[in-house]
């Protein structure tokens, strides 16, 4: 994982997220945490969701963007 302020080589890439994996959609090496904004190098990445199709640094971020999804959807 990446600092947010790290000069990174490569652009962001576009994924689709899949159960257990991800498809390439636009070549990148890189992409953006949902919740931190931090970079995360595709061979790195380990948390995403299906259903909101975001990526996260960590599993941290993973269960923060899941706790604000069920209290919005409960409002």
């Amino acid at each position: 994982m990446l600092d947010q302020l790290t000069p990174m080589g490569g652009s962001l890439a576009e994924l689709r997220y899949l159960d257990n994996d991800f498809q390439v959609v636009r070549p990148g090496s890189h992409v953006k945490c949902a919740i931190t904004a931090t970079l995360i190098e595709l061979e790195e990445l380990k948390y995403w969701s299906v259903a909101r199709q975001e990526a996260y640094a960590t599993i941290e971020a993973s269960l923060k963007a899941e706790l604000a999804s069920r209290q919005h959807r409960m409002v």
